[in-house]
């Protein structure tokens, strides 16, 4: 289980992009302070999934666009990290394991992203999986980064090479979850 308007994708849905960036660009602490509020009212979602029956819990948000942030890093590490470790304290005092997924390039956020506590990282081909796998390879699971394009359309060998490059990438992690 787990939910899709997490905190960034949250506020995507109520204000759409134009907004979003416009009032980001007009003053991103007060729109920090509505990413607060929102994550307050969001923090109830947390709390009944950690009086769920479910063992794991999917968080998805996107926070960043296939090029990467989408605003500075500052703000994501005043208002969307701190937050995250809000939702996730109650999962994590109920033994829960946390799934984090976001399209785009959130690379320069993974440590970030650990540091909040979550077990499994899910990504597109534009996040540096084997940074991951090097830093986070033997204490946390990661899935995805194969570049679907190639597998939906080109030849059977260029299909193969880009499997076989996920895979020599985490083949020396065990795989935790």
């Amino acid at each position: 289980t787990g939910t899709y308007i997490s905190l960034v994708s949250g506020l995507l849905e109520i204000f759409g992009w134009d907004i979003l960036l416009m009032a980001m660009g007009i003053d991103a602490k007060r729109f920090g302070e509505t990413a607060d509020r929102y994550a307050q009212w969001m923090q109830q979602y947390y709390d009944a999934l950690a009086d769920s029956d479910a063992s794991v819990v999917m968080f998805h948000d996107d926070i960043t666009w296939t090029s990467g942030p989408f605003v500075q890093p500052q703000w994501y590490r005043e208002y969307v990290f701190p937050n995250y470790k809000k939702y996730f304290a109650p999962l994590h005092e109920a033994g829960k394991k946390i799934i984090y997924t976001s399209d785009g390039d959130y690379t320069q956020f993974i440590d970030d992203i650990a540091d909040c506590g979550v077990n499994c990282f899910v990504m597109e081909p534009s996040v540096d999986m084997r940074y991951i796998a090097e830093k986070y390879g033997k204490t946390h699971a990661f899935v995805g980064n194969a570049d679907t394009r190639i597998l939906l359309s080109d030849t059977k060998e260029d299909i193969y090479n880009e499997v076989k490059r996920c895979m020599d990438i985490g083949k020396k992690c065990p795989g935790f979850f």
